[in-house]
């Protein structure tokens, strides 16, 4: 499993050489010197903001993620419980399910939330989104709205709007989140 300290380096080198600072990386992508700083400095950048950065410099998501590119155009599978697995920070995980698959123009994972009292992170992203819940029971929250969202239960959304999930009662849930740019 990747360390969120791993990544947040690779994004800082990435940075670095690309000849960008954090604060015109911040503006860049809409955020806050401050904000951008916090994320590169404890690791806990939004999955979303990991893929805005990914294709502002034209680099795969994965090697993000993994250090390493992806390398297959034709077909890729990912056997159960085999996806590159990820932890943002305590109570919420991801598996990339293409994670070897290059130039995606989705990309799959599959998310892990615990139950908790935390109030979900919101983040904003361009292009679209799609979440089906396979296991438990989720609050969707966009904008000022919280969605639940159960078993079999999807939402399809345009994420340019404040949004986040979070886990509904106390067991874990598990949903497919696609997200496309």
């Amino acid at each position: 499993m990747e360390s969120i300290n791993e990544i947040a380096a690779r994004i800082r080198e990435l940075r670095e050489v690309c000849d960008y600072s954090q604060e015109q990386l911040a503006q860049e992508l809409g955020l806050s010197t401050e904000q951008y700083a916090g994320y590169e400095q404890n690791g806990d950048f939004p999955i979303s903001v990991i893929y805005e950065i990914a294709n502002k410099f034209k680099v795969d998501f994965n090697e993000l993620i993994t250090g390493e590119p992806s390398r297959i155009d034709t077909y890729h599978v990912v056997r159960r419980g085999h996806g590159k697995s990820v932890s943002r920070f305590p109570g919420y995980r991801f598996k990339d399910l293409a994670f070897r698959y290059a130039d995606k123009i989705m990309q799959p994972l599959l998310v892990t939330l615990e139950p908790s009292d935390e109030p979900a992170k919101l983040v904003t992203h361009t292009g679209q989104e799609f979440n089906l819940v396979l296991k438990g029971s989720i609050v969707v929250i966009f904008e000022d709205k919280e969605i639940v969202l159960n078993e079999g239960d999807s939402i399809y959304f345009n994420p340019q709007y404040p949004h986040g999930q979070r886990c509904n009662g106390d067991t874990k849930a598990r949903f497919l989140t696609m997200i496309a740019e």
